[in-house]
């Protein structure tokens, strides 16, 4: 079932840590079993690619290596056991690969290995490289189809806006996880990084009520006006932290029952209060997603007296993106500006695009490869 696929395509290749990325030209891959092969039309750029390529986070990934993580794009060309996809269709291609055999042997692809030796092996020798390049190969699992002609049509959302699920999909994975229902009250903490800010999109997209929780004011303001020139009879609440951890709690208390948290913190911020002043203002019986890396709290009699729920939960899982899909399509989200701000790069310029993707962050910011 190939479809005509050049030789050679142009790719974003990291050799080293040390020498940075390299536009290279590579052997296109081949379509196979259990597999497709997509033209990249976008590529998300998050906020902290960066880091992990130039070390920083020290990341664990095989190198060389095409950088990238999710992508939208056109099949270009279909493995023989592949039944519903069609060469030219319009794709979202997801970066979390399982095991087949063994889901729980998972990685997201070209950043991170995975923490188990099957998870390595298929990081390593199967699932390398990302969508930093013309072409990129997914598993057909991973390849959701999109209802181009009413997402970019009727709805008028651009491919590269469109990619901006991405970063959507996170929090709702950790929203449907702890089972948020329309309008129930939920606390974002912290609020104005790039998955927080979705996490606030998203929830308000499924009819929850909102407090945004975080230390920059002007930032908090500006998703404040976000949200409410998209959706303008949505519920959203902001709290500036304090840094005291009663002071948080009650500013939180002040807005009445709190139904869940879904918390984002970064590792800079493990140990930071805000976490604990939203577990404290929760209602008895309340909920808490745990999506980043706070640090547990360390009130096991509250939480036990109160009957209080904690879930980790890293990324979504297959079903959650088929709802997200169908959410999408049927304009439960926000569209043109009111959606999100993208800006996009070419491969050439990946200095620029990765350095942008650390700045232009928070809700309704984005920022893509255009190869």
């Amino acid at each position: 079932m190939e479809s005509g696929l050049p030789a050679e395509h142009r790719a974003l290749v990291l050799d080293t840590i040390e020498d940075g990325f390299h536009v290279k030209k590579i052997p296109t891959p081949q379509a196979g079993l259990g597999n497709a092969v997509i033209r990249v039309s976008a590529a998300t750029v998050i906020s902290y690619h960066r880091e992990i390529y130039n070390g920083e986070r020290a990341y664990e990934f095989p190198k060389p290596i095409v950088g990238g993580l999710s992508a939208i794009g056109r099949v270009a060309a279909l493995g023989p056991d592949s039944t519903a996809l069609k060469v030219g269709q319009l794709v979202y291609a997801d970066c979390v690969i399982h095991s087949r055999d063994n889901p729980d042997d998972s990685f997201l692809i070209a950043i991170h290995e995975g923490h188990t030796e099957g998870a390595k092996k298929l990081s390593h020798n199967v699932w390398r490289n990302g969508a930093f390049a013309e072409y990129a190969r997914f598993p057909l699992e991973n390849c959701f189809a999109l209802d181009e002609e009413n997402l970019c049509g009727k709805l008028g959302y651009t491919i590269p806006d469109l990619l901006y699920i991405s970063y959507l999909l996170v929090p709702y994975g950790g929203l449907r996880d702890i089972k948020v229902e329309p309008g129930e009250t939920i606390v974002v903490c912290p609020a104005t990084g790039g998955y927080g800010g979705a996490a606030v999109q998203t929830a308000i997209s499924m009819g929850a009520r909102v407090i945004a929780m975080g230390r920059n004011e002007k930032e908090l303001a500006r998703m404040k006006e976000h949200v409410l020139k998209g959706a303008p009879n949505a519920s959203i609440e902001t709290v500036k932290l304090s840094g005291d951890e009663a002071t948080d709690t009650a500013a939180l208390k002040s807005f009445g029952t709190i139904d869940a948290v879904v918390d984002f913190s970064p590792p800079f911020a493990a140990g930071s209060t805000h976490f604990k002043s939203a577990v404290t203002a929760l209602r008895r019986g309340g909920r808490a997603s745990m999506m980043g890396f706070a640090e547990v709290p360390h009130v096991p009699w509250s939480i036990i007296s109160n009957n209080l729920t904690f879930k980790g939960k890293l990324m979504y899982e297959r079903d959650d993106i088929l709802q997200f899909l169908k959410m999408l399509e049927r304009g439960l989200f926000p569209k043109g500006d009111k959606f999100v701000d993208t800006k996009t790069f070419k491969l050439e310029d990946w200095k620029e695009a990765l350095d942008a993707g650390a700045e232009h962050t928070g809700i309704g910011k984005f920022v893509a490869f255009v190869p």
